[in-house]
């Protein structure tokens, strides 16, 4: 292995040199901290640079005795942190192929597509982001015309938009509305993140409630340095019907404009969730899946589940 890079298991990690390397990194990410990770991944090992001077967290599982590097839900973008030069990044994609025989996971939106590694693919994959600098009436004149109809419907039918939704109301809620299929091991996962994202105060959850003051769509935010992301979302038919989650982050956007602060929306590549995003304005950033497969037959051909866990139904408006 090259003498600059390590493979550490979890156990060995230094979590305070982790942690700062995070904390510092120019393309930091909520997702890169021991903490979420922990929460989300289960099991993860590292590669290391140096004392720390850049990592590449490894979510991994291990299926008929081969393991593997997966990409956990709520878990947007992992891969090398702090920004790395070209250099730095092929070494690691080179360690990663002599480390894996299959990969898929989802790097960061610094990380460079190079095409030293043949037997790579970067798959381009959309996040949207939306500067809350300036003040509201400027943001709003950015809207869609659809998203302004929206809004205007919404705004019409007497919702109501709170702060604080208790996470055991957002969960029954999102459970009785998710489209597809999430087991009770990713619902525990999910409330795990919330509720320390909420105990250590840079994570709550809005929701809108109908005329008949039912709850009928909710978001979870966190704030992590200066980007604030729509984590999560649920929504029932009938907020769909009333434009319930148009008028959440509408009036989301209205109590933190003129602040330095990004809205991550996550993005999507199911087209109808991203022109949702794009209609309040925000714009599109582009980030990569970095998959290889180099399993010895027949197993290359399960590129699908089992060896790719399951993922949440895309249910955001």
């Amino acid at each position: 292995m090259n003498n600059q890079i390590r493979y550490i298991k979890h156990k060995d990690i230094d979590s305070e040199n982790w942690g700062r390397c995070i904390e510092n990194a120019v393309n930091s990410r909520i997702y890169a901290n021991i903490w979420h990770l922990d929460r989300t991944a289960e099991v993860w090992d590292a590669l290391v640079w140096g004392d720390y001077e850049f990592v590449m967290p490894l979510p991994v599982r291990k299926k008929w005795g081969i393991t593997y590097v997966f990409q956990p839900l709520f878990c947007q973008q992992l891969g090398i942190f702090p920004k790395p030069a070209k250099l730095v990044s092929d070494l690691f994609y080179h360690e990663l192929l002599k480390k894996f025989r299959y990969c898929d996971v989802h790097i960061n939106s610094q990380n460079l597509a190079t095409q030293t590694e043949k037997e790579i693919e970067f798959l381009p994959r959309q996040n949207y982001l939306l500067n809350l600098t300036y003040n509201y009436k400027a943001l709003a004149k950015s809207y869609s015309t659809n998203t302004k109809r929206n809004i205007a419907k919404a705004n019409s039918n007497g919702l109501q938009f709170v702060a604080g939704i208790r996470l055991d109301d957002y969960l029954a809620f999102k459970k009785a509305n998710i489209i597809g299929e999430i087991s009770k091991k990713e619902l525990e996962k999910l409330r795990s993140l919330i509720a320390f994202g909420q105990y250590k105060g840079f994570g709550e959850i809005f929701g809108v409630y109908s005329p008949g003051n039912e709850l009928c769509a909710a978001v979870y935010f966190c704030k992590w340095k200066n980007r604030v992301i729509y984590m999560n979302a649920a929504t029932g038919k009938e907020g769909k019907n009333l434009g319930a989650m148009y008028f959440l982050v509408d009036n989301f956007i209205k109590a933190n404009a003129e602040q330095e602060l990004i809205l991550d929306f996550e993005g999507s590549m199911v087209p109808g969730v991203a022109r949702f995003y794009s209609g309040f304005g925000a714009t599109a950033e582009a980030y990569f899946q970095l998959k290889f497969n180099r399993l010895p037959l027949p197993f290359r051909w399960f590129k699908k589940p089992p060896l790719i866990p399951p993922k949440e139904g895309d249910k955001r408006i």
